[in-house]
């Protein structure tokens, strides 16, 4: 093996003490969220009726490269950060690859996944404010894990919607949120309005996380000294995810690792947008020439088949427009395993950099990727997520191709959380079961017809 140990830690020391803000740093910024009613840019102040007040002035913030990190924030990421970055040494040989392979493992936590990071954060302000009572969504129930052990830690009470395809393949997932603390609705519900409007208009259905949203978002209106919070999609939860790629660059500066290509899943963006952050940064001031690939499923293909428009970020249309990849807020995606992955639109600055063609988008089929799941976790030891096990593949390709091509490149990954609640997908893969589920372009023109025309 090389001098590259196959565990990079960081110290304590080394914890970031600042987010990375990606939108200080971009030629062109995306454009602004509009308020439904009067198609006008949304205030402070009107977000403020939904959102705590200091992620409100996170999301407009696009001034200050860095941000910093609260001492009672980096109090909580002391017991989970610095994640390691992992040399793939183990699978590099069973691919036979002259690349060198890095994973950034956020699956070293409780609940299992990269998400922590910004709930910490989120409930921190939210006590700070003097707010009792969140509400949430949640689809492969990552978000709500990792919100509910939040919410404990900082004593404010919680509700999850969550996809109720989910919460039906996922029981131990819910239960872990509720040993938290968490109240879990599988969504939709008969417990809102527009959860009742969702069921009579679609009686069976296994919900999306737009239809979770709306569901969250109703509650939080009615409920008070409520917020309501978000686990992807909006600038400040990128932001917070942005603490990822400051790690992943301190690893790499301490060992001059110089990537070529770096990978992340993207659901609604905000995983994937923190990975690359400070790299994509140096990318646009030309420092470096990284190929980024961000990866989806083939059941939900916002980048690679969704069309660039404002669209409402939930199915029963309550949210602000947010210009962005979307599949339209009206879309119902297949019941793949990948739960985390379901959202119907991407995160505005993921989108306009996937728009302005500053990186690649691939989408792939789940039982690809279980192959790959499979065979990593064979050789390395851990069981990825079905979410993570996305930008897996595609690390698995590009390797592949250095050894055809006879090429020495430095792969980068986000493994972004870990598959032990994701068994049925596995016993589904393991027995033969699972089939890929890829929309038709028909499907697909149904949930198109739901984007409002502005």
């Amino acid at each position: 093996m090389a001098n590259i140990p196959y565990k990079i830690y960081l110290t304590e020391k080394e914890l970031p003490q600042y987010w990375y803000n990606l939108k200080a740093v971009m030629k062109e910024l995306p454009d602004p969220m509009l308020n439904p009613a009067t198609l006008k840019p949304c205030t402070k102040e009107e977000l403020k009726q939904v959102f705590c007040s200091e992620l409100v002035e996170q999301e407009f913030n696009a001034k200050d490269k860095y941000i910093e990190i609260p001492e009672g924030i980096r109090d909580f990421y002391r017991m989970i950060r610095p994640s390691p970055l992992i040399r793939a040494y183990y699978l590099e040989r069973m691919l036979n690859t002259p690349a060198e392979i890095y994973y950034k493992f956020e699956g070293t936590n409780t609940s299992g996944s990269h998400k922590l990071n910004s709930a910490a954060a989120q409930v921190f302000y939210a006590k700070e404010e003097g707010i009792t009572t969140l509400t949430t969504e949640t689809g492969a129930g990552q978000w709500g894990t990792a919100l509910s052990m939040a919410c404990a830690f900082y004593n404010i009470d919680l509700t999850v919607y969550m996809v109720k395809v989910s919460a039906e393949q996922k029981p131990y997932r819910k239960a872990v949120i509720e040993t938290y603390g968490g109240k879990v609705i599988p969504s939709p519900s008969d417990t809102t309005e527009i959860g009742r409007k969702i069921l009579a208009e679609n009686p069976g259905t296994g919900g999306s996380l737009g239809c979770a949203i709306s569901e969250a978002l109703e509650t939080a209106a009615k409920t008070e000294n409520c917020r309501y919070v978000l686990g992807s999609v909006l600038d400040h939860v990128l932001l917070h995810q942005s603490i990822i790629g400051e790690e992943t660059r301190i690893a790499c500066e301490k060992y001059d690792i110089k990537p070529d290509i770096i990978i992340g899943s993207v659901g609604g963006g905000s995983n994937f947008g923190g990975l690359i952050a400070p790299f994509m940064g140096d990318k646009i001031a030309g420092k470096n020439n990284i190929h980024f690939i961000g990866v989806e499923p083939a059941s939900c293909p916002s980048l690679t088949r969704g069309r660039y428009a404002y669209d409402f970020g939930d199915t029963g249309k309550t949210t602000p427009l947010i210009k962005m990849y979307t599949l339209g807020s009206g879309f119902m995606p297949s019941p793949n395993h990948a739960g985390g992955l379901r959202y119907h639109g991407m995160s505005p600055i993921v989108s306009k950099l996937y728009h302005d063609g500053y990186f690649e988008a691939r989408s792939v089929e789940q039982t690809r990727v279980f192959e790959a799941a499979v065979a990593f976790a064979r050789c390395e030891g851990i069981l990825p997520a079905p979410e993570s096990s996305h930008a897996l593949c595609v690390a698995i390709d590009e390797a592949i191709k250095c050894r055809e091509r006879g090429e020495k490149k430095t792969i980068i990954f986000g493994l972004s959380g870990t598959g032990y609640f994701d068994i049925s997908a596995y016993m589904s893969y393991n027995n033969g079961s699972m089939s890929d589920y890829v929309p038709t372009d028909e499907d697909l023109e149904k949930g198109f017809a739901t984007i409002p025309r502005i």
